[in-house]
């Protein structure tokens, strides 16, 4: 091929044998036959996050990728997308027209990779906790429809829900439905620190360097028991301190393939570079998406015209194709275009960015301009470019004489506490799904226990909206509901959605099973990746 460039289809399970390659020293580095990941995903302990692993606790993309590999779930998200399969489960299923009682049956001879039987009990034990400890990260909300777990026997979980909840066996693929070992975990109390213990496909190795995970090991569990077929024997996730570190690893051959996060430039070079490039560059369907955050009690943001105003002022195709290119495209919802219920609520509200439009909304409400903001956003979590990002948003706000903003940039371990302790007025952030349904693209913002911590309450949206939505099976039959909410969140901007992403893999080519090793969600999937020979 002249590029080096891998497109996958929306449908990567169409896909015939994996993309295999061609080429590459094997080794990875320092690994030995441990196949090499880089990532600038960090992983820190602190006072305000003791216990970043647990998955009562854990709630961004890159723990949860950690804990894809080694807590198992009654289901999993299939290969090729789609409705979740089972997983520790040998079937799963709801058991009434009203979508209330869901009960899933236990495979026979599960254990943990300890060697312990795993029982009904424990899959209880393990949502009963995460319910019970309610973790201030906001992820047990994913599990705020069930009202009680009852087990009959050994093998047999049932789930009474106090609502339907077509989108719970999607919740239960996600990690904080993980099952745990309760000699391993306190009922009511968080687990500090890095270990891990459960009964995925591999266990857990971590070094850690002043409270941050830096290496990951993952050695394949010889007592895993489900549906995964794991390529290797062992693979380590290393963390870089930004995009071109990870880079630098990769064209020395100290990993093998580099994920999240690659900055603009790298990906544009990758596609770029001339055939007979020992690296290859994957690009993949993906549902990353990124906003801005307003908390609707501070005073600069109160009024919603300041919020509808900035939404009519900021320009979206600019600030992708200055800062990323063809690598995202703008989004006017929190829905991605490619998710079905998806409406283009923000553009048919505003329009096209108009400063006079904008001014009119301010004026209106008496507000005072300039409006003085800061805009608050994390350097270290999202990608190099973040910055770059914000500071064309702060040109393009202060630029229409509207507003007067600073931005401000804090690292991850600090930023994410302060976002939810509500210390920023506005502020940017990112969703990788929990799963791909417009649903957690919703009532992660908008519903009671919001991940955010946003104050914002719409009694239309969380009393009629979300249930109704969420009473259809049929994800068509809800479109209707889940567009009115996209429209009442145009209207009060309590969030506002900027752009939607792509994602990329780089690795060298003689690693195989690329094309599988993230899904749409960005979910991590080390156990299709292998040694494969040059070529």
């Amino acid at each position: 091929m002249n590029r080096k460039t891998l497109v996958l289809p929306a449908v990567i399970g169409l896909l015939a044998p994996v993309l295999a390659a061609c080429g590459g020293s094997g080794s990875g580095g320092d690994g030995g036959d441990a196949i090499v990941v880089g990532t600038t995903d960090r992983f820190s302990a602190s006072t305000d996050a003791p216990a970043p692993l647990d998955p009562a606790y854990a709630y961004d993309v890159g723990t949860w990728n950690v804990l894809r590999q080694t807590v198992q779930t009654l289901l999993i998200q299939p290969r090729g997308e789609g409705e979740p399969v089972p997983e520790a489960a040998e079937k799963c299923g709801f058991t009434d027209t009203g979508n209330e009682r869901y009960v899933c049956t236990l495979r026979e001879g599960l254990k943990f990779a300890n060697g312990d039987p795993i029982t009904a009990a424990d899959v209880k034990y393990s949502i009963d906790r995460a319910l019970a400890i309610k973790a201030d990260s906001g992820v047990f909300a994913l599990l705020s429809t069930i009202d009680t777990v009852e087990t009959q026997g050994d093998r047999e979980v049932i789930f009474h829900l106090k609502a339907a909840d077509a989108t719970f066996p999607f919740k239960l693929s996600t990690p904080v439905a993980g099952i745990v070992n309760p000699d391993d975990y306190e009922k009511n109390k968080l687990r500090d620190g890095f270990a891990v213990d459960a009964s995925g496909p591999y266990t857990l190795d971590a070094e850690v360097k002043n409270d941050e995970l830096v290496k990951a090991v993952f050695t394949k569990n010889p007592n895993y028991k489900g549906t995964l077929k794991v390529n290797n024997d062992k693979a380590e996730l290393r963390s870089f301190s930004d995009a071109t570190e990870m880079g630098k690893a990769l064209d020395n051959g100290d990993i093998d393939l580099m994920t999240r996060t690659m900055s603009p430039k790298q990906i544009e070079k990758l596609s770029n570079a001339a055939a007979g490039s020992d690296e290859d560059l994957v690009e993949m369907p993906g549902l990353e998406i990124r906003y801005l955050g307003f908390n609707t009690d501070a005073p600069t943001v109160k009024t919603k015209a300041v919020r509808q105003a900035m939404a009519q002022v900021i320009d979206r195709a600019a600030l992708v194709s200055q800062v990323y290119g063809d690598q995202a495209e703008p989004l006017y919802s929190l829905v991605p275009a490619s998710i079905t219920g998806h409406s283009n609520s923000f553009f048919n509200k505003y329009g096209d960015p108009s400063v006079a439009k904008a001014k009119t909304m301010l004026d209106q409400a008496n507000i005072t301009t300039p409006v003085k903001l800061t805009l608050h956003y994390t350097t270290d979590h999202y990608g190099s470019a973040t910055k770059e990002e914000f500071e064309l948003l702060k040109k393009q706000l202060n630029n229409s004489g509207l507003f007067d903003v600073q931005i401000e940039g804090t690292l991850w371990e600090t930023f994410r506490p302060a976002e939810q302790k509500g210390e920023y007025d506005v502020y940017g952030m990112g969703w990788f799904p929990d799963f791909p349904d417009a649903d957690n693209y919703l009532a992660p913002f908008l519903d009671k226990d919001n991940t955010i911590g946003s104050p914002y309450v719409n009694n239309e949206i969380r009393g009629s909206l979300i249930p109704e939505s969420r009473r259809e099976a049929d994800r068509i039959s809800a479109v209707k509901s889940l567009t009115e909410i996209q429209t009442i969140v145009a209207d009060d901007v309590p969030v506002l959605p900027l752009w939607q992403g792509k994602q990329y893999v780089a690795a060298r080519d003689d690693v195989t099973g690329t094309a599988y090793v993230l899904n749409s969600s960005a979910t991590l999937q080390l156990w299709e990746l292998g040694r494969g020979v040059r070529g």
